[in-house]
């Protein structure tokens, strides 16, 4: 089954982790501010035809004036209402605003979502959306400056096989790719994200980076683009608007900090691509965050594995690491510091200065046709040792 967006006007970090928790095999839950505008913006961009609206006494009157509101301008969207199922007025309340039905915080997960299908397969089928270009997230859960020097290969890969492609830079430490592509800071996510509603082809074309190879690039900016500042529903929005100029989106985020933000921009994208070295640290960071993550209900189906600075001559090899990892194997990249750092100083690619080189090939490698199992050979006795030992 295809998964689905859902839309929730919830303030509260612990209602809106219980609804993506509950929803988590039915789809992705984002949330938006309780405003008519963002709401029916978000509506727009996702397709979503399910809104989960919090009420409580406080603010009952302005919550049934959203509710209303909604449903005269999009009549073919449900509501359903969160609060205090005890309340008698609250629960008359939101059905005399027009919602479809009421849930109370902390319900069941199998009670929510058996409520949410019997809604959802009465609506109307609605028409398609635009297609959109492709998101790919590059992440590890500590900084890295080589993160950035193989988002900025891959994009370039991309961009020579016809594609126009965006690469957004939003890893720590901030402005790697620019040094490596030569290109000075101007336009930026900062930027992007105060200018979002004029987000349009003009706008990139006058305004975004462009390289010699005809890759766009978004910088993050002296901000350091930082995802847990960023309202996840603008983020969104940010996302849907340049997917819709560009055939693929590559987004660098290695070494941001875990928040609702970065979860969605995971959530919502069409490869996850988690970045990692074979230290015994890096690993047991990445794997810390990771058992963090599918203990949440976070989806990784579409993740794969990219090992850096790797050598087949140190254990763990890239079979145990993929099995350790719980992932598929998208590539191995070996070190080679010297070419790095003339890549880097230089403001060239390595594809420029050594094409032949084996790290130029581990990159063009990232690009084939991945397989779709995860290796099957076991850990290394050793290499669970010292993760074991680091906990």
């Amino acid at each position: 089954m295809m998964e689905q967006t859902f839309l929730a006007c919830v303030a509260d970090d612990e209602d809106i982790n219980w609804l993506q928790s509950s929803m988590s095999t039915m789809g992705h839950v984002l949330r938006t501010p309780q405003n008519l505008d963002s709401v029916i913006g978000l509506i727009e961009a996702t397709g979503a035809t399910l809104v989960f609206v919090n009420i409580d006494r406080t603010n009952l009157m302005s919550q049934c004036a959203l509710i209303e509101s909604l449903l005269e301008a999009r009549p073919l969207t449900a509501v359903v209402v969160v609060g205090d199922g005890f309340d008698n007025e609250l629960v008359i309340a939101a059905m005399r605003a027009g919602a479809r039905d009421f849930i109370t915080y902390g319900q069941r997960s199998s009670e929510v979502l058996g409520l949410v299908r019997r809604i959802t397969d009465r609506l109307p089928q609605l028409p398609s959306r635009r297609e959109h270009g492709d998101l790919s997230v590059i992440y590890g859960n500590q900084p890295d400056a080589d993160a950035a020097f193989v988002a900025v290969h891959l994009a370039l890969l991309m961009q020579k096989q016809g594609q126009r492609v965006l690469l957004v830079d939003l890893g720590v430490p901030n402005g790697e790719s620019l040094d490596i592509l030569g290109l000075e800071l101007s336009f930026t996510f900062d930027d992007a994200m105060r200018n979002l509603r004029r987000i349009d082809r003009s706008l990139i074309d006058s305004a975004f980076l462009v390289h010699e190879t005809g890759l766009t690039v978004l910088p993050a900016g002296k901000s350091g683009g930082a995802l847990d500042q960023c309202n996840s529903s603008e983020l969104f929005l940010l996302m849907s608007a340049l997917r819709q100029n560009f055939d693929k989106v590559i987004v660098n985020i290695c070494g941001q900090e875990d928040c609702e933000a970065l979860r969605t921009l995971v959530g919502f994208s069409d490869e996850v691509n988690w970045y990692s070295n074979t230290s015994v640290s890096a690993c047991r960071r990445n794997l810390d965050l990771l058992a963090h993550w599918r203990d949440s209900g976070i989806k990784l189906d579409k993740a794969s594995l990219i090992i850096d600075r790797y050598s087949n001559q140190v254990a763990p090899d890239a079979r145990t690491l993929s099995r350790t990892f719980e992932m598929r194997l998208r590539g191995t990249v070996v070190h080679n510091p010297e070419l790095r750092l003339k890549a880097i100083n230089q403001g060239k690619s390595v594809f420029v200065l050594a094409p032949r080189d084996s790290l130029s090939k581990d990159l063009m490698d990232l690009v084939k046709p991945q397989s779709n199992s995860v290796a099957t050979s076991l850990p290394s006795r050793l290499f669970a040792r010292l993760l074991e030992s680091t906990k």
